[in-house]
């Protein structure tokens, strides 16, 4: 490849001047002589490397610092970090040097992201889980490597398309499941957006294009319905002598598709594709109340919808976020979501955790993101929790919307929604709610498994002898109450579990057999436990007692062996019969396309035609998704490295089953015209069929059998235009 190093060199140059350009903090002198510092060293550093793209290298840290210093808002010593974030792992430079060059702040934030990118592959269920619950563990160093972290998975997003298409898919699917949530969580929600789109982007082409499309055709008559929204209410506005600016803001290419996708309707048919955002200039003693003087004008104006409306002025997100969102029937009779922002919580929406700092005084309702993150530590701590798990509970508090409750003192605190009266009594501390003996929710007796609603007043009656008990877990959704639970139970196990050990090594004794690792994995075996602890544990509780033992004995000499060696056999011939049933010649897998057993999956039940992959599970083989498979973007984020290419090739002589929800007005011999569009016109087979009416609605469920995917998109178009029918869709 040919470089132009005059031209690559001024470019370089340039990037830097608008590095400091575009920085949303002010820079001291002194800020701009370490930037200055931290820019030369790694283009000395990085001087002979160039990225897949054939590129300098020297333009991904410049591009995480820009991101740093303007879409974040960081310091200087942020920008210094993340112009050296990769020195340490690619360069001979060494934590020596850098700190005697840079301090050890900086160097201690340079360390934290070089441990996340040199994260150990070692061989656990699931090798991201891991490494993310290990990336998190850098918090303890400091929350700014978490963000510069994020950035620099944001440039990289934003520069893929240089890496084959399986590579490119396995980041974006890992954005998608890790980094977006997490930068929603931390309050980045402009990187959250950017996170989304470009993982849709990179998972799913078609339909982001599809969407993109769409959205710059309608920009125009968005414009149209703003500018006649804000003529409407500026009158107002002006004669209170506001200070304000009134903007679109269009939803993101990803959270429209989520909509769609989650609600089975069409681009059309999303009626909040962008909210109108109204910020004004305010001293701040004064935010709250011009927030609700504009309120009222606008409610003056147009009819509000009252169950939209969300006053995070008076209680702000755990994030930081301030505003008083309405959604009102505005002009033509369209809903549309109005956002009500003074400049500081303008500024705290669209930076985060930067803004949130410049703006903090010590108030009970500036909140931020300090207890989330201290909370979050001391989840990290729990080594008890498998990384899997770990991951799949954390998540469930990243995107959580948040309710607010009361204790009997009158202290107003926010959890997620969905939450119980036993997660709040996690959520005030651990051993309160370890204690737990009831609950009263405004002053009434509950269960623990009550779900809270917003203004409840919530006490805890607590018990010394009160402990968690496997129901519990049922009983919680937040990450924290679930972990802890869990770690007590863990705990109570392991007592149990010692005390059944001794327990089996006194009786094996006795029936002369010593216990040693072999007898353990037999047993194991023959008790069908999954661990020795679990062996143990039932040993230690009595649900494996003396008989089941002697069972075992004498079983051990004669038989054992030979039981499993059939078993195993059994195990063999059983798989490989199977592959022979279902070893169809429309569906290859791999580059060298070779025909394998598979197993369709339950969960989206894919047919010919659609677009699936292979997924190698540890006890049933490959089964195959499709690729639009709600579970897909776990699976490629998690398990990348046991996903394998599918695609069919040959559909003609097999059948597959798919089930079609349908919804309508309820008409008399509907359903017989129904099945007659089915069978007749098409020569479907329908082998189920289900419908409830109600108050002159019907829903129903037909399970068909198809050869392929055309067949089956011309029975939904064909349904669809049935009189009173209003909604077709495959589960």
């Amino acid at each position: 490849m040919i470089v132009d190093e005059v031209s690559e060199n001024k470019e370089i140059a340039q990037q830097y001047k608008e590095l400091l350009r575009i920085s949303y903090q002010r820079l001291s002198n002194n800020d701009k002589k370490l930037i200055r510092l931290a820019f030369d060293t790694s283009v000395n550093a990085h001087k002979n490397q160039r990225r897949k793209s054939g590129e300098a290298y020297i333009f991904h840290p410049i591009g995480v610092a820009k991101i740093v210093a303007d879409e974040i808002g960081l310091d200087a010593t942020s920008i210094a970090a993340a112009l050296l974030h990769d020195v340490l792992e690619d360069t001979e430079y060494g934590i020596t040097e850098i700190e005697e060059l840079f301090g050890s702040t900086v160097t201690k934030i340079v360390i934290g992201l070089t441990k996340i990118s040199n994260l150990k592959k070692d061989k656990y269920d699931s090798l991201q889980a891991e490494n993310f619950r290990k990336m998190l563990l850098t918090l303890n160093d400091d929350i700014r490597v978490i963000i510069i972290k994020i950035a620099d998975r944001l440039h990289n997003m934003k520069t893929l398309n240089s890496l084959p298409k399986h590579k490119r898919e396995k980041i974006a699917s890992e954005t998608l499941f890790i980094y977006a949530p997490l930068a929603h969580r931390i309050g980045l929600y402009n990187i959250k957006s950017e996170l989304e789109d470009l993982g849709l982007k990179h998972t799913d082409l078609r339909k982001y294009n599809q969407i993109k499309n769409k959205i710059e055709k309608s920009q125009e008559k968005q414009g149209a319905y703003i500018k006649k929204f804000s003529s409407m209410i500026r009158k107002t506005l002006d004669k209170e002598k506001f200070k304000y600016s009134i903007n679109g803001r269009s939803k993101s290419i990803y959270s429209i598709f989520n909509k769609m996708e989650n609600q089975s309707i069409s681009f059309e048919d999303v009626y909040d594709k962008f909210a109108i955002r109204i910020v004004y200039s305010s001293n701040r003693e004064n935010e709250k109340f011009i927030a609700w003087k504009i309120y009222s004008i606008i409610t003056d104006h147009f009819i509000p919808n009252p169950t939209r409306l969300r006053d995070w002025i008076t209680a702000p997100k755990s994030t930081g976020y301030e505003a008083l969102h309405i959604t009102v029937s505005g002009p033509e009779n369209q809903w549309v979501e109005v956002q009500i922002r003074s400049e500081r919580m303008h500024e705290i929406a669209e930076k985060g955790y930067a803004a949130h700092h410049k703006y903090k005084i010590k108030n009970k309702n500036d909140i931020g993101i300090e207890d989330w993150l201290d909370r979050l530590k001391e989840l990290l701590k729990d080594n008890s929790v498998n990384a899997v798990d770990f991951v799949n509970d954390f998540k469930l508090s990243l995107y959580s919307e948040e309710i607010y409750v009361f204790t009997p003192n009158g202290d107003l605190l926010s959890i997620p929604k969905g939450s119980t009266a036993l997660d709040f009594a996690f959520n005030i501390h651990t051993e309160i709610g370890i204690k737990t003996r009831g609950v009263r929710i405004n002053q009434k007796l509950v269960p623990l498994s009550k779900v809270l609603e917003s203004g409840d007043q919530v006490e805890i009656i607590t018990s010394e002898a009160a402990k968690p008990n496997a129901n519990w877990l049922d009983y919680v959704i937040t990450s924290r109450a679930r972990s802890k639970i869990k770690s007590c139970l863990n705990e109570e196990k392991k007592k149990i579990g010692e005390e059944g050990k001794e327990i089996l090594r006194r009786k094996l004794k006795h029936l002369k057999i010593k216990l040693n690792e072999k007898i353990i994995d037999l047993m194991i075996k023959f008790f069908k436990t999954n661990t020795s602890l679990e062996l143990y544990y039932q040993v230690g509780v009595g649900t494996i007692d003396s008989k089941k033992i002697r069972d075992f004995s004498s079983n051990y000499n004669s038989r054992i062996i030979s039981f499993f060696k059939k078993r195993l056999k059994y195990d063999s011939s059983y798989r490989t019969k199977e592959i022979k049933e279902n070893n169809y010649d429309k569906l290859v897998f791999g580059k060298d396309q070779q025909s394998l057993g598979y197993k369709i999956a339950s969960c989206c039940n894919p047919i010919a035609g659609d677009s699936v992959f292979g997924f190698i599970t540890i006890n049933e083989g490959i089964k195959v998704h499709k690729k639009e498979c709600a579970n897909a973007i776990s699976m490629q984020s998690k398990f990348a490295y046991r996903i394998i290419n599918a695609r069919w090739i040959n559909t003609t002589n097999d059948i597959f089953t798919a089930s079609l929800k349908i919804t309508g007005i309820d008409n008399i011999g509907l359903v017989n015209e129904l099945t007659k569009v089915i069978s007749n016109n098409m020569n479907v087979n329908i082998f189920k069929i289900n419908f409830d009416a109600e108050d002159g609605v019907f829903k129903g469920t037909v399970g068909v059998r198809v050869r392929n995917k055309t067949i089956l998109n011309k029975i939904v178009n064909n349904l669809k235009k049935m009189k009173g029918i209003e909604k077709v869709t495959r589960e």
